[in-house]
């Protein structure tokens, strides 16, 4: 699907008090650090989440929420030289970590952009893959996010969270109220995958919606 200029205007004119609060706790940011890195290395989280996702050389891979950098430190080598990671955080010091750490491996095709609770900030029509990674339950305005991501996907883009089946007051995800909240914002769901832990969801744009039109999902 092609974003024509009629709905890349109405993307990018719809203010974030148009898009409901969502209707469930919204956990706060406490770390740059999920989990520690030997442990999800061991459970094969990143190497599971990239196969399913065919992330593959030449690729633009949004890491939103970027943290300390787990994700973004595994996929610059696959990407390659040809492609591109944008690491993205709304903690500017998360960032400043990052791309200390980076430079450190001298990793070159790592881009970094702060983005805020309600706008991810990409560059328009540019990410194949944008990654939300064990981070979706600390998104503020989550329905306004989601929205103005789609400009930001090319054409066959798309979008994959991973977080854990429970309450969002838990630093979780339930999987049915994910999907709905996803869905509400002009999303349809591809797949949806168990991981160790938690579950690997991806959605691709479908047909727009109104914001005015947008209903909270209730957990």
């Amino acid at each position: 699907m092609r974003l024509f200029v009629p709905l890349l205007l109405l993307l990018l004119a719809a203010p974030a008090s148009a898009f409901p609060t969502p209707q469930r706790d919204v956990a706060r940011i406490v770390s740059p650090v999920w989990a520690d890195e030997a442990s999800r290395d061991k459970a094969g989280e990143a190497g599971n989440v990239i196969r399913i996702l065919n992330i593959r050389p030449g690729q633009t891979v949004a890491d939103i929420g970027a943290g300390s950098g787990y994700y973004t430190m595994r996929i610059a080598p696959v990407v390659g030289p040809q492609g591109r990671v944008i690491a993205q955080d709304v903690m500017s010091r998360y960032l400043d970590d990052l791309k200390a750490r980076t430079a450190k491996a001298r990793l070159s095709n790592v881009q970094f952009v702060k983005g805020s609770p309600s706008d991810p900030r990409l560059p328009r029509a540019s990410i194949d893959v944008a990654l939300l990674i064990h981070m979706y339950h600390e998104i503020a305005e989550p329905y306004a996010l989601l929205y103005r991501l789609r400009a930001s996907l090319k054409p066959d883009g798309r979008v994959a969270i991973v977080d854990l089946d429970r309450s969002s007051a838990l630093h979780g995800m339930p999987k049915a109220l994910l999907v709905c909240e996803v869905k509400a914002v002009g999303y349809a769901l591809v797949s949806l995958d168990d991981l160790e832990p938690g579950y690997l969801a991806v959605f691709k744009p479908a047909a727009p919606v109104d914001p005015r039109t947008v209903k909270a999902c209730r957990g």
